[in-house]
């Protein structure tokens, strides 16, 4: 069955000085703030498109390697995922690079890094993102 998920963005004034709440309605785990400053210069307590984008591909990617590891007989103990999210004002989002960790008690690295290159490629998120280049970094802890 098919989802949809729904978050809305109210946006007070122009680019540069103007300021947004980012609602998320589907969860209600509540607004977070938005401005142009945090996109592009410092964060100063808000969040910006490239973070939630962030959270987005560090969470679904996560969720891909551990089920393909699962599916292989290797369920993982734990992953630690990161997604860097470049940002050049002018130009766009340039590049996504993820760094992931992993317990997965009775693989080696090479067998690892196959399943996380395999999550990269096949994550949604990863899929949605496809003209953007996404590079990653895994390891086994």
């Amino acid at each position: 069955m098919a989802t949809t998920r729904t978050a809305h963005t109210v946006w007070d004034g122009n680019l540069l000085e103007g300021k947004g709440t980012v609602s998320f309605d589907s969860s209600g785990i509540g607004d977070h703030p938005v401005s142009w400053p945090a996109r592009a210069e410092e964060p100063n307590g808000k969040t910006s498109p490239e973070e939630l984008i962030a959270g987005a591909h560090s969470a679904c990617f996560s969720m891909a390697l551990s089920n393909g590891l699962t599916k292989a007989g290797t369920p993982p103990t734990q992953l630690r995922t990161q997604a860097e999210v470049t940002f050049q004002p002018g130009t766009g989002i340039t590049g996504i690079h993820l760094t992931v960790q992993g317990e997965v008690p009775g693989l080696d690295e090479a067998a690892f890094t196959s399943a996380a290159e395999d999550a990269k490629a096949n994550c949604p998120v990863s899929q949605a993102l496809s003209g953007t280049t996404i590079t990653l970094t895994a390891k086994l802890v």
